[in-house]
């Protein structure tokens, strides 16, 4: 793979990038994102922004100083370089693109190396800065994260590289086998839903069952991970009815990828449970999803408007699991073909934890989840 430096890269794409927008909106111009419950079936979108949006997004984080790690390393972020990583690679075929992107490559280039580099590589979150606790909960999110990100890309080629393999070692060393939490993943817990909070532990095992049915290879019947994969159905099932819905969505996803997470029947009422909460434009909105365990930390009010990220997640869900074609499915996805924005190519999307403005950088976390859940359900569509 080519090794590229983050700092010989981040800042001649921050321009370059701005002038692929730029271009690409002056042929694309804006649409009305009103309501998308009558939108046209023939509704387009604009990958080409799009895949600019989620490129310059992963181009500042790579640059953002409060991601920088150690050994020229980023953070793996769940909000960003996750959506990033599954979205990308799904918009080349459309593009035209024989090659990954220069930030995906530097992105992959961070990861390989701190899985290499194993416990060498410093946490993101550490106890001596953070508090006790914090570096395993850190190291747990990135084992998961890492595992997540690179076999994306093995699943694209069919088959499973050793540095991946290495990468679910590490995932599965950091498992918990007893106890109550047995199957799961301490998972890093700073009251910032829905990745950094209490029930974050729960996505985290989700996308860990995700992770190993998207595997090549066959990884899924390894002998030398059963004992795993048993402990983490176990822990899937036995905590599902306390989870709240968020949660629930990424373990219907996950449960279209590896088999025993979910029987036809729980995915038939988890359906309907989520289509009494689709708004009337045909989205759905995060806030919905925390079934009232979430409160912002700085006591304002909910934006209660469909969203990019609930909206996109549960339509993919849906899709994955066959239900793409129902009413409610296609609705749904309308909403997401109305509520691009063309000119720039990211959807919207609010914290659930304090009021941010959406057009700063930190605010935009969100809509980089959007976006990238957004691309998927679309290109899944086709």
């Amino acid at each position: 793979m080519l090794k590229l430096s983050i700092s010989r890269v981040v800042l001649p794409l921050i321009a370059s990038l701005a002038l692929t927008a730029a271009a690409s909106a002056a042929t694309h111009p804006d649409s009305d994102t009103s309501s998308a419950a009558n939108a046209p079936s023939d509704q387009k979108w604009n990958e080409a922004t799009a895949a600019s949006y989620l490129d310059s997004r992963e181009v500042w984080w790579q640059a953002w100083p409060h991601a920088q790690k150690d050994h020229d390393t980023v953070c793996v972020s769940c909000h960003t370089q996750v959506p990033y990583a599954l979205a990308r690679p799904a918009l080349r075929e459309q593009l035209g693109e024989q090659h990954l992107s220069d930030p995906e490559r530097v992105m992959l280039d961070s990861i390989i190396k701190r899985v290499n580099l194993g416990k060498e590589a410093t946490t993101f979150y550490t106890d001596a800065e953070h508090g006790p606790g914090k570096t395993k909960e850190a190291r747990n999110a990135e084992a998961v994260n890492n595992a997540v990100i690179l076999v994306a890309y093995d699943a694209q080629q069919g088959h499973l590289q050793p540095v991946t393999r290495k990468a679910f070692e590490s995932m599965w060393t950091s498992q918990e086998q007893t106890g109550a939490k047995a199957g799961a993943w301490i998972w890093q817990d700073f009251h910032f839903s829905p990745w950094e909070a209490p029930e974050s532990e729960y996505n985290g095992a989700a996308m860990a069952a995700l992770a190993v049915g998207m595997a090549p290879d066959n990884y899924r019947n390894d002998p030398k991970i059963q004992r795993n994969l048993t402990l983490l159905r176990g822990y899937l099932h036995r905590e599902a009815a306390a989870q709240p819905l968020i949660n629930r969505i990424t373990l219907l996803w996950a449960s279209s990828k590896l088999p025993g997470l979910m029987t036809d029947p729980e995915r038939a009422a988890l359906a309907k449970e989520l289509y009494t909460k689709q708004h009337e434009d045909g989205g759905w909105s995060l806030t919905d999803l925390g079934q009232g365990t979430w409160k912002r930390h700085d006591n304002t009010p909910f934006d209660l408007r469909s969203d990019g990220y609930a909206t996109g997640i549960i339509v993919l869900a849906l899709e994955e699991n066959g239900m793409g074609k129902t009413v409610e499915s296609r609705r749904g996805l309308s909403w997401i073909l109305a509520n691009q924005n063309k000119a720039e190519g990211q959807w919207p999307a609010w914290s659930v934890n304090v009021k941010r403005d959406p057009n700063s950088d930190i605010g935009k976390f969100m809509s980089d989840a959007a976006t990238g859940f957004s691309v998927l359900a679309l290109e899944k569509s086709r």
